[in-house]
C-alpha cells in the first residue's frame, strides 16, 4: 500500500474497517512531528520514546472505540493526545520539570551551536523556553493550535489551513491574535524573555 495515495481521513476509515497497514502508514507520515513536539516538551529522549509510544497506543484504542470524530484534524487529534499525556506525565511528578538532564547537558555541551552561550545562558534559554510553554497553555484553543502547528510541528500556514479546515488568512488571523496575546501575557507577568 502506497501511502501517498491515501489521504489521513481514508488511513484512519481503513483502520477502523480492519486495515492493520493503514495505521503503520498513519505512524510513519507523523511519527516525526509527533515524536518532535513530545522530545520539545520534555526534553529527555527516553521519556519522549515512552510518550509516543502510549500517545498511539491510546490513539489506537480511540479509534477502535469509535471516539475520534473525523474532521481533518488527525494530526492536531494526535498531538491533542499527546499533549494531554505530557501534562500527566508532569502532574504524577508533582512539578512543572522533571528531567533527567544527563543526556541534554551533554549535547548542549558538545554542539557547536551552543558553543558561545554560557551554561547560565542556557538554563535562562530552557527557563524561557518553558515559560512560553506554559503561556501558550493560557491562549484559546484555535490559537494554541496554530502555535503548536506552527512552532513545533514546523507546519507551513497552507499545512495548518488544511488541516484547520480554515482559510489561510484565518490561520494567519489566528497566529496574529495568539502572538498579541502571548506578548501582552508576557508584559503583565513582567516576564524576561532575552537571554543576554
Amino acid at each position: 500500500m502506497e501511502a501517498s495515495k491515501y489521504s489521513d481521513h481514508e488511513l484512519v476509515k481503513q483502520f477502523i474497517d480492519g486495515e492493520q497497514s493503514s495505521f503503520e502508514l498513519l505512524i510513519k507520515r507523523h511519527k516525526d512531528k509527533v515524536y518532535t513536539y513530545i522530545f520539545l516538551m520534555v526534553k529527555n529522549s527516553q521519556l519522549a520514546e515512552d510518550i509516543f509510544q502510549e500517545t498511539f497506543i491510546k490513539v489506537i484504542k480511540s479509534l477502535h472505540e469509535g471516539r475520534y470524530q473525523e474532521n481533518g484534524k488527525f494530526i492536531s487529534w494526535v498531538v491533542r493526545i499527546a499533549h494531554n499525556l505530557i501534562i500527566d506525565h508532569f502532574r504524577k511528578e508533582k512539578q512543572m520539570k522533571t528531567l533527567s538532564c544527563d543526556d541534554h547537558e551533554k549535547e548542549l555541551l558538545n554542539s557547536t551551536r551552543f558553543s558561545e552561550m554560557t551554561i547560565e545562558d542556557s538554563i535562562i534559554q530552557d527557563q524561557i523556553t518553558m515559560d512560553v510553554r506554559k503561556l501558550v497553555d493560557f491562549l484559546p484553543e484555535e490559537q494554541k493550535e496554530v502555535i503548536i502547528m506552527r512552532h513545533y510541528l514546523d507546519l507551513s500556514f497552507k499545512e495548518i489551513a488544511d488541516q484547520t479546515n480554515v482559510s489561510i488568512n484565518t490561520a494567519l488571523g489566528r497566529m496574529r491574535y495568539a502572538l498579541i496575546n502571548l506578548r501582552k501575557m508576557v508584559e503583565d507577568k513582567k516576564l524576561s524573555l532575552t537571554v543576554k
